[in-house]
Formats: C-alpha cells, sequence, structure tokens
C-alpha cells in the first residue's frame, strides 16, 4: 500500500457513544422551562464531585472561565498576573480582557509547567496573581505554588483545562486553585463540542462567578434588574447533557488515553534525544497529548516533523509557541522582563510535536505513527 492509499491519522477524535445521543435528544427534548437547567446542574454536580469541590458553573469554554476568574477576583488595570511562557495563548489573552498585565515566565523542563522559583523572582508590588496551567495532562507544583501565593497574597488560578484526570498528591486535577476551569472542546478528555467548567471552594468568589456570568443580575432577579455591566458566559442543556455521558465514563477514558501513552512509549523507548509527556513520583497524568520533544536544537523543528508526518498521511499538532514570540506580544517588554536570555521553553517551543491521541487510535497505529516518527528523526 502506498502512502497515497494510507487513510489519514487525525491527531485527535472523541469518543462517542449511543448514550451521548440518547441523553442529548433528551435534553433537546425536555431542557426548557422549569426543567431548564437541570442538566446544567447535573453536569456541575458531575464535575465538582470529581474535582472535589464544592462548587462548579458550565460555560461555553475554559476561556471564559479564566476571563470569570480574573474578573471575580477584581484584578483589572494596574494589576500584573504571572503566567507561563509557553502555553496555549487562551491561557493568558484574558489578564488582557480585564485590562492588566500579563508578566510570562519560564517553564520547567520536564513537566513543561511553570517554573515556581521563576514566578517568585518575578513577583512585583504590583502582581494580583497567578496562573499556572496543567500542559498537556501534566500537573504544576501546586504545592510550591500555593505556598509561593499565600507567603504573597495572591489568587492562585488553575488552568485545568487539559488535564481532566491527572491528579498531583492523590488530588483530582482543579482542586489546587483559588478557582480552576476546564475546557470540553471537540479535542480534549471529555467533549462537550465546545464548553467549559469554572471550579471553587470558595463561596464567595462563587456568588461573583454566578452574577458576573449572566450580565451583573443580582442573585434571584427575574426582573432583568441588571445592577452593572457583565458578561453572558452560560452552556446549553444540550451541551451539558453530552458531558453528563461523558463524566459517567471518564475512568474508562482516562485509562484509554494512559493505555494510548503506554503504547507509545514502549515503541520509543529505544530512542536517545527525545523526550516524552513526564510523568513525575507525585502525579498521575491523564496523557491528554502523547507528545514528543527532539532534544536537538539543531535538529529539524516542530513544522519540519509536522510537513514530514503529514506526508505519511499522519495529522499532528506544534507544541504551543513561546507567547513572548507571537506577533499578539512582540514589542510587549514589560510582559517579558522577567525572561532569561534563552528560556528553557525554547526548546519544547521550537521542536515539541503533539502526535495522534484520540480514542481511535489502535496499537496498529500507534506503531504506524511511531516508525514513521523514528524514521523523519534518523533515530
Amino acid at each position: 500500500m502506498t502512502t497515497e492509499d494510507l487513510p489519514r491519522i487525525p491527531v485527535a477524535a472523541p469518543s462517542i457513544t449511543a448514550r451521548e445521543g440518547d441523553l442529548a435528544r433528551e435534553a433537546a427534548l425536555n431542557a426548557w422551562g422549569p426543567g431548564h437547567y437541570a442538566y446544567n446542574a447535573r453536569f456541575e454536580a458531575m464535575m465538582a464531585g470529581h474535582v472535589g469541590v464544592a462548587h462548579a458553573a458550565s460555560l461555553p469554554h475554559a476561556t471564559s472561565g479564566l476571563h470569570l476568574a480574573l474578573a471575580a477576583a477584581g484584578i483589572g488595570p494596574g494589576d500584573e498576573v504571572i503566567g507561563p511562557d509557553v502555553t496555549w495563548i487562551a491561557s493568558m489573552a484574558p489578564v488582557s480582557y480585564v485590562g492588566a498585565t500579563p508578566v510570562f515566565v519560564d517553564i520547567l523542563p520536564d513537566t513543561w509547567c511553570l517554573d515556581p522559583a521563576a514566578v517568585e523572582a518575578a513577583i512585583t508590588p504590583r502582581t494580583r496573581a497567578i496562573i499556572g496551567v496543567d500542559l498537556y495532562g501534566s500537573m504544576c507544583d501546586w504545592t510550591r505554588l500555593r505556598d509561593i501565593a499565600d507567603r504573597h497574597d495572591l489568587v492562585l488560578i488553575e488552568d485545568a483545562a487539559e488535564a481532566l484526570g491527572s491528579t498531583f498528591q492523590g488530588r483530582a486535577a482543579g482542586a489546587f486553585g483559588d478557582m480552576a476551569v476546564f475546557s470540553f472542546h471537540g479535542s480534549k478528555t471529555i467533549t462537550t463540542g465546545e464548553g467549559g467548567m469554572i471550579v471553587t471552594d470558595d463561596a464567595a468568589l462563587f456568588a461573583r462567578i454566578q452574577k458576573l456570568r449572566d450580565h451583573g443580575r443580582p442573585p434571584g432577579d427575574r426582573f432583568f434588574q441588571n445592577d452593572e455591566v457583565a458578561f453572558k458566559y452560560k452552556m446549553s442543556g444540550v451541551q451539558a447533557a453530552l458531558g453528563i455521558a461523558q463524566m459517567e465514563r471518564l475512568d474508562d477514558l482516562i485509562a484509554q488515553k494512559r493505555q494510548i501513552f503506554q503504547w507509545y512509549a514502549e515503541r520509543l523507548a529505544g530512542l536517545e534525544g527525545i523526550a516524552l509527556n513526564a510523568e513525575p513520583q507525585s502525579v498521575r497524568n491523564s496523557y491528554w497529548m502523547v507528545t514528543v520533544v527532539p532534544r536537538n536544537p539543531e535538529g529539524p523543528d516542530k513544522f519540519a516533523i509536522q510537513a514530514a508526518l503529514s506526508e505519511q498521511a499522519i495529522d499532528s499538532r506544534p507544541f504551543f509557541s513561546r507567547l513572548t514570540t507571537l506577533q499578539a506580544y512582540r514589542g510587549r517588554t514589560e510582559c517579558a522582563r522577567f525572561l532569561p536570555g534563552r528560556p528553557r521553553g525554547d526548546l519544547m517551543a521550537r521542536n515539541g510535536v503533539n502526535l495522534p491521541s484520540g480514542y481511535n487510535m489502535t496499537e496498529a497505529l500507534v506503531d504506524r505513527v511511531s516508525g514513521a516518527l523514528t524514521r523523519i528523526l534518523g533515530l
């Protein structure tokens, strides 16, 4: 069989069963009038229970959750928020939504998450919050970040968009920030098509979130008497029904993600000069996206690797770029002033590639991807 005859392998694919379809249909028929929020409330309770917190609110996407978290904490113009230089822009763009200044710091070379020492070195009198990102299913060192936040009286926000099902020291992703957010985009561990969730143990913050996500209406308002200008950030009942069905299978889905990673790890174990997703002793990684980082700074970059994989009918995604190298932040020296001359994140951002990690993956497909990658890298 020639390359042209091979079926293309997508980089991500959800796991959808008849249960999702049945529950979505049920919600489409019934989530109106007095029962309009029943499916959302059930989905929220499942998420709060999984994370181990008191409160959860369903949202249109994780980005809205980060916006709400910053707004609920009262962060605005003149404030600074520290976050990773290497992440998807949605993790830090909401800082600009509220008029604050994002401050980017370096990441750790193994977990690809925030370097706590770099965070502490970047704190100024204007610093109000830290956003830690659990990248690709990995986990931040939340013990150290919590200590830093408490000592400096900072708000700690956990972007767990990519880490549902991961744990740190036995606690679920999403349990570590004053507020945390999840994503249910079509590529994520569970999906509602689009969608997100914000969770917190803080009743006062949750009350503020609830008001801000509904156009600034006072609690219980039925007469549209808004007392401030706010946002419209809600999830539909049909989406929530999809989320319920996905959460019912969460343990099995996480097990499947971990199996896919194990297949890759076994096949790539003999290759020198690459790194895969880390799983330190204190972490159980849900491995949202199996990611490979060639360590040779002079070798092919991520775009060249992607192009070569594509020629083999294999889709992939680039490791996130350093935000300070994007046109969106170029020239904003105040955002980059605490980064070293050669950030450790350079290598990951230059070379890293997300391999096909969808629920469609089989051992045979992992064989095919691993073989192609080995030939491309010449290892």
